[in-house]
């Protein structure tokens, strides 16, 4: 309806902001300011310890400097009512004293209709509590009497019984003159298809009335009393009173609960709902018979920030909460966002409360875990993750999922958890395959969280990330060498790790290469884990990370190396193609190196007996093969020369080739 000009600044100005926002909140005696109508208390709108909500009362308007909350007394009935613009005009003017406007009559009509609607609805309300009191409901009572509710309980929550037959509550309500469409339109009839009068929705069943946020009945769910009834539960059907995706069972009373600090809890059904809040956790709710849609999302995050979906501990507790996930992604803003309370295997809340009372819930929902980290567990749980199409399966999916977060803050902030949990599971065991478990706790075969300081696999042992390969029995004397090969491995690891930090784009192409790059150094191993957490996602950081997590000299003290600081690409930042070719260049080296380590180590192992011809024709291809290198020198005198291998080999490198195949005294002819 439209109002005349005036009317809404006629009500603004005999309504009090101060006296509406005050009913709730508890305004900041310190800071507050009575006499100037300047008001503080902590915002009804976030939770906070502080008082952040400021209430001008002079200028009618109020404004959060926490969650940025702002409006006037209408907008505050609409948001902490959930009532609509109009709905709330008249709740304003009714205490004003102000006599609202005549209606366009339609919609009036349609208001009042709704009135009675609701009028009827509680008509229905006190017939089920009666008849709960009846000899025919002596199986129900027995029912909740199991289920630990005791008559004030019954009371509290207005539980009734919906006595077996056709047509009780529906000649109930006729006795007392109610007309037949708003029976049926309240959705507690249904009319019959043979012609015989409409019959009752609800028959031999625990009634539970749904209230919505003003504390009017607008619907019933219903437990059927017969095991071997189609539907458990059964709520009412959608009427001008009811939208089942627009309401919460018991939001009234737990919406005022979480204003004063209770945690907000999402649990399944109305038992577990009844069981919390009789146990002291008063700010529960549940959907009504369905999953959790985006309208009830928004609603419960008017209540709370965070609050905590509390799921049975079966495998369709567990589908309810992935697919809560898909849905609120799309929706997450800075500060509101979901935690999930897993209940142990088999329980819902309310049988843990009976179980093992209160204490026990309050562990589960203390150990509540962030969204981010049930979106791994789906994703990882169960699987095997030992090739890389399999991983790469993974990244794509998860990528998928993050895609869906519009804010760029938090799909950031996604990108970083799950990058953190992904170096877990691929860099955290190196020596094989990883398995899914949960995804981020104890897994049987599979990766366990570790610090850098506890390593990594080689050789099918246990050592500190950027430890020297240990030495094998038969070169334990040949000290000089071996310190010559791990010099060659750190100056080609210096190379890669400054190409990569300053060319940060070049990182995607080389990050399976940089995975398995066994750092000499242990800050080598720092630097590689860095650039492997931030290089890709954000490589606007790494530099930051860096200097946070090794102090403000480590990336001055790489690039200042003679060979690093003459590389190319050090001197010539953000060439992607030149960046792209030397560290192709660079893990070829190490490739070849790393090849011929295997087969004179092989080689060498043989030598304990005769040598066969296996063995000969292995030490002549190794012999050749350096031969064609320095025949190869001679030829182009370039500074570096491709070997059989494709790998570039400078004169120090082919050096020390030969000196490896002296070591075991191979001559090649």
């Amino acid at each position: 309806m439209s109002l005349p000009p005036g009317f809404l600044d006629e009500l603004r100005t005999r309504v009090s902001l101060t006296d509406v926002v005050g009913r709730k909140v508890m305004w900041d005696q310190r800071k507050s300011q009575p006499g100037k109508g300047d008001m503080w208390s902590p915002c009804p709108f976030h939770h906070e310890k502080t008082a952040s909500f400021h209430v001008d009362d002079r200028k009618g308007f109020y404004y959060c400097f926490g969650c940025h909350a702002k409006g006037d007394a209408l907008k505050f009935v609409q948001e902490t009512e959930n009532v609509s613009f109009m709905e709330a005009v008249e709740i304003l003017a009714s205490e004003a004293g102000l006599e609202m406007p005549k209606r366009d009559p339609k919609a009036a009509e349609k208001q009042d209709r709704r009135t009675q609607l609701a009028e009827v609805m509680e008509q229905a309300v006190h017939y089920f509590r009666l008849q709960l009191k009846t000899q025919g409901a002596s199986e129900a009572r027995a029912y909740l009497a199991r289920r630990g509710l005791d008559a004030a309980a019954l009371d509290r929550w207005e539980i009734g019984f919906a006595p077996d037959g056709w047509q009780n509550l529906w000649d109930a309500l006729k006795g007392k003159d109610v007309a037949d469409d708003l029976i049926l339109g309240a959705g507690l009839a249904k009319p019959s298809n043979k012609g015989k009068k409409p019959y009752d929705v609800f028959r031999n069943r625990i009634m539970f009335p749904i209230r919505d946020a003003r504390g009017r009945a607008i619907a019933f769910g219903g437990r059927a009393m017969d095991p071997n009834d189609n539907a458990k539960y059964l709520n009412s059907p959608e009427t001008e009173l009811f939208d089942k995706g627009r309401n919460l069972y018991n939001h009234g009373p737990a919406r005022a609960a979480s204003g004063r600090g209770s945690t907000l809890i999402v649990a399944e059904g109305y038992m577990d709902v009844i069981a919390l809040s009789e146990a002291g956790f008063a700010s529960a709710v549940a959907p009504l018979g369905t999953a959790v849609t985006d309208n009830q999302l928004h609603l419960l995050w008017r209540m709370s920030d965070e609050p905590v979906i509390a799921l049975d501990g079966d495998t369709a507790g567990l589908r309810a909460a992935m697919r809560l996930i898909d849905m609120a992604l799309p929706l997450l803003e800075a500060g509101k966002s979901l935690r999930f309370a897993i209940m142990p295997e088999g329980k819902d809340p309310d049988d843990l409360i009976r179980a093992e009372g209160p204490e026990a819930v309050q562990a589960v929902l203390d150990q509540a875990i962030p969204m981010v980290q049930l979106l791994w567990r789906r994703e990882t749980e169960g699987r095997v993750f030992d090739s890389p199409e399999r991983k790469a399966a993974l990244d794509k999916s998860l990528r998928e999922k993050i895609k869906l977060i519009r804010d760029p803050s938090i799909r950031l902030h996604y990108a970083e958890d799950i990058k953190e949990l992904r170096f877990q599971l691929f860099r955290g065991n190196r020596g094989g395959g990883a398995q899914g478990g949960t995804g981020y706790g104890q897994r049987p075969g599979g990766y366990q969280p570790r610090s850098r300081a506890q390593g990594g696999f080689r050789d099918g042992q246990r050592v500190p990330w950027g430890a020297p390969p240990p030495p094998r029995s038969t070169t334990r004397a040949s000290i000089v060498a071996a310190a010559e090969e791990q010099e060659f491995a750190r100056v080609r690891e210096a190379v890669i790790l400054a190409t990569a930090i300053t060319t940060p784009t070049v990182i995607p192409e080389f990050e399976v290469n940089l995975e398995r790059l066994q750092c000499q150094d242990m800050e080598h191993a720092h630097l590689r884990d860095l650039i492997l957490r931030y290089g890709i996602d954000a490589p606007e950081r790494l530099r930051d990370e860096i200097a946070y997590a090794l102090g403000p000299d480590a990336l001055e003290n790489l690039l200042s190396l003679r060979h690093v600081a003459i590389s190319p690409c050090v001197r010539k930042p953000g060439d992607l193609d030149m960046a792209s070719l030397t560290l192709a260049e660079e893990f070829a080296k190490l490739e070849s190196m790393a090849g011929l380590h295997a087969e004179l180590a092989e080689a060498e192992e043989d030598l304990d007996g005769l040598a066969d011809e296996a063995l000969t024709w292995r030490l002549r291809q190794a012999a050749e093969a350096r031969n064609r290198a320095v025949r190869s020198e001679n030829e182009d005198k370039a500074t570096y020369d491709v070997g059989e291998n494709g790998a570039r080999l400078n004169r120090d490198e082919r050096d020390a080739f030969g000196d490896l195949l002296k070591r075991i005294g191979f001559t090649g002819e």
